[in-house]
């Protein structure tokens, strides 16, 4: 089975970018928002650059936890848990560390980080739409993501997070779709646990 992880996170969600929404206020309503949720469960839908989706439920909290747990049958896993961002492959037994600020994931896990510093609003064709591109100049080898937000009143700081798109430093694309969102619901620590995939028995 093909798979590329969710290390360069972006999202257009397939809106057409067209005139340019407007900029002024709304990257700090975006940066209130990311501060406001403390935590978020959601189901998603990735697709990769070759049209490949699979399915799962993403779960996740301030500061640095994050979960993508992968429908029935799909042997990988991704999980943050607090310190690193982990990319498990229970197939080949075999697991990738990455420190969560070295990932585009910080923007959404990190509630300190200033988004002004490295992010800014790109256009989109569709008014209730805000889409935020962040990237490291300095590092470009961290890959890009593109967040995508609607307003939504009922959501925290009046935006409800749609999804992104993540592109590495290889051009590749991935897709995360959200639906479902609940925010800032209490989550045990030991939701972030996972097993070590080289070690005999070992699963997701």
């Amino acid at each position: 089975m093909t798979f590329r992880p969710l290390l360069a996170l972006p999202l257009m969600l397939a809106i057409p970018i067209a005139a340019a929404a407007p900029a002024t206020g709304t990257l700090a309503q975006v940066q209130d928002h990311l501060r406001s949720v403390e935590s978020l469960t959601a189901d998603f839908s990735q697709t990769d650059r070759n049209g490949k989706t699979l399915n799962g439920v993403l779960t996740l909290k301030k500061p640095g936890k994050i979960r993508f747990q992968y429908e029935k049958g799909v042997p990988f896993l991704i999980v943050g848990d607090g310190k690193a961002l982990w990319f498990l492959d229970y197939s080949v037994r075999q697991k990738q560390r990455w420190p969560i600020g070295n990932s585009p994931l910080g923007v959404l896990l990190d509630p300190s980080k200033d988004a002004t510093r490295f992010a800014k609003v790109v256009p989109s064709a569709d008014p209730r739409a805000i889409s935020v591109e962040a990237r490291d100049p300095r590092h470009p080898e961290y890959g890009e993501i593109t967040l995508v937000f609607v307003r939504n009143t009922a959501a925290p700081g009046g935006l409800m997070l749609q999804g992104w798109v993540a592109l590495d430093a290889q051009n590749n694309r991935t897709t995360i779709r959200l639906s479902h969102q609940q925010f800032n619901g209490a989550i045990a620590d030991n939701a972030f646990r996972w097993r070590d995939p080289t070690v005999t028995g070992g699963r997701n």
